[in-house]
């Protein structure tokens, strides 16, 4: 942008005053030194003009590494390619992973502002699988990717490239949530000993972000479960020899029951199907 004196646009209006039609050029002072309204005008931020159909401005970075292994932490999944995430995941700042309830959630993300190493016209779906910590010892926009109020993303190398070209280093992006498409039911990952049971939840269809999940054995009422940490649920209650039935609410509000998901001789440290939303 351009620097206008207002002593050099004030004289040149009083010699405008002369002359026919200097109501236009007092009218082009008032817009000019009106600078809240000529930076909406001229100057407006392309984030902002990102901001609509639903689509929200963030940041992307990249893991070095080539596969999903970066982004296996935060929310217990484990093993993404076994889980069936693959690479097309991502981990979350603090601001968009909020406590781990993003976890599962779905995301389409888009390269923008840099037609030099933007891909135009592509997109890809990630799916939160981790969290991205802040580093306060360096500027958000030097290091500090993550630290709030940063909405930002870091994907494996490979879902990067899909977008943008490496070379960009950090890409300006926008994001929206979308519906998560899975293939198969839910699956239950029991774990535990004795008098505490642990549940992962993963592959969830739908809104993707799990935000209460309730258990019922064969000879019990439902029980609420607490969240341990990412998607692992947990309860304080005994249910060996029963079969076990499981209550998902997502963050969207729709809920799915799925009864005797684990047989009456389940174990732990296995993984059980159930209804999946759809």
């Amino acid at each position: 942008m351009f620097f206008i004196s207002t002593q050099l646009l004030l004289r040149h209006n009083n010699s405008m005053q002369t002359r026919r039609g200097s109501w236009i050029a007092s009218l082009l002072l008032l817009l000019l030194l009106n600078m809240d309204w000529w930076n909406q005008l001229i100057i407006m931020p392309t984030s902002a003009a990102y901001a609509n159909n639903g689509w929200k401005y963030a940041f992307a970075t990249f893991y070095s590494e080539s596969d999903a292994l970066g982004t296996m932490g935060a929310c217990g999944y484990g093993d993404l390619y076994r889980q069936g995430y693959g690479v097309n995941t991502a981990a979350l700042s603090s601001v968009l992973y909020n406590g781990g309830q993003a976890c599962g959630a779905c995301f389409e993300l888009r390269c923008v502002e840099d037609p030099l190493y933007c891909h135009p016209g592509t997109s890809i779906v990630v799916t939160a699988t981790n969290f991205c910590p802040p580093n306060y010892g360096l500027p958000g926009d030097n290091g500090g990717w993550c630290n709030p109020p940063r909405q930002h993303f870091v994907l494996p190398v490979t879902a990067f490239e899909k977008i943008a070209m490496w070379k960009i280093g950090t890409m300006n992006a926008q994001y929206r949530r979308v519906r998560c498409a899975k293939v198969g039911g839910m699956r239950f990952a029991i774990n535990g000993k004795d008098f505490f049971l642990t549940v992962l939840l993963s592959n969830v269809a739908g809104d993707g972000a799990v935000t209460g999940v309730k258990v019922k054995g064969s000879k019990t009422g439902w029980l609420s479960m607490g969240r341990n940490w990412g998607q692992n649920w947990h309860v304080n209650a005994d249910f060996r020899g029963q079969a076990l039935s499981f209550e998902v609410t997502t963050s969207d509000g729709k809920t799915v029951t799925s009864y005797n998901v684990a047989p009456s001789d389940w174990q732990f440290g296995h993984t059980y199907k159930g209804k999946q939303f759809v």
